[in-house]
């Protein structure tokens, strides 16, 4: 009976142990914070979601990135999220009339690491036999290329309008395209498979970056946290590496 007793006894305390997985002393342990991103935050905010994880014991960090009109479009829709970033502040408004800019981008021309210099500036773009994709305009990244080629005064037939930015990128780094119009940040990302030539008419189109922590957040002390992050001057630097511009610049 008394081995018994002991058995029971030590089976109570292991099933006890189990029982404080959601964190006990921790942080929101056991708990997920969603994230709905522009894809050109890819890099940065993964690198960012792994630094919330180590502070927040138990807490995963999970994201949706892609064409921020496509993820404005889900979050009206019924998309459980904690977090928003869009890559326009025109998106953001779509969603919510109170967010905070984090960073600014601008874009520049992508052509293949081992591509001939033929393409030097917007203007080049035009050449007929030049095979070149860009965002659709639809998205941040496809608005920005309309006001950039409006500004040098450039008419470009685009071989096809991509989704999001990665999408351009990835045709360009895999030699489907000539050239595309992609971040800056983007750019430095795939730094070894595309060149990025900058070109003086991205600044008449740089994108503002808005942040908000939704008002129907599901982990809405989470979500807060992750922004101010964002916000914070360790956030700005990961931010800064990647290639953004600070969001009030000297």
């Amino acid at each position: 009976m008394k081995r018994v007793a002991i058995a029971a006894g030590l089976m109570l305390l292991i099933a006890g142990c189990g029982d404080t997985g959601d964190g006990g002393g921790s942080s929101g342990g056991g708990k997920t914070v969603t994230v709905f991103a522009a894809a050109s935050l890819t890099e940065s905010f993964t690198s960012l979601g792994k630094t919330f994880e180590a502070s927040h014991q138990g807490v995963k960090v999970r994201f949706n990135f892609g064409g921020s009109s496509g993820l404005a479009q889900q979050i009206g829709q019924g998309a459980p999220a904690d977090v928003f970033a869009s890559a326009s502040p025109a998106t953001m408004k779509q969603v919510s009339a109170s967010s905070q800019v984090f960073a600014r981008n601008r874009l520049v021309i992508a052509v293949p690491a081992k591509a001939p210099g033929t393409v030097t500036k917007l203007a080049d773009l035009a050449a007929p036999k030049l095979k070149v994709v860009v965002c659709a305009e639809q998205v941040p990244c496809g608005a920005a290329a309309v006001k950039a080629f409006a500004a040098a005064g450039v008419r470009v037939k685009a071989a096809s309008q991509e989704q999001d930015v990665k999408a351009v990128l990835t045709k360009v780094r895999l030699g489907e395209a000539d050239a595309g119009l992609v971040y800056r940040t983007d750019a430095k990302a795939a730094a070894g498979q595309v060149r990025g030539i900058e070109f003086p008419e991205s600044a008449k189109a740089i994108n503002d970056y808005p942040i908000v922590a939704l008002p129907k957040a599901p982990q809405s002390a989470l979500a807060k946290e992750l922004v101010q992050l964002v916000l914070s001057a360790q956030g700005q630097a990961v931010l800064t590496r990647a290639g953004f511009e600070p969001a009030s610049p000297s």
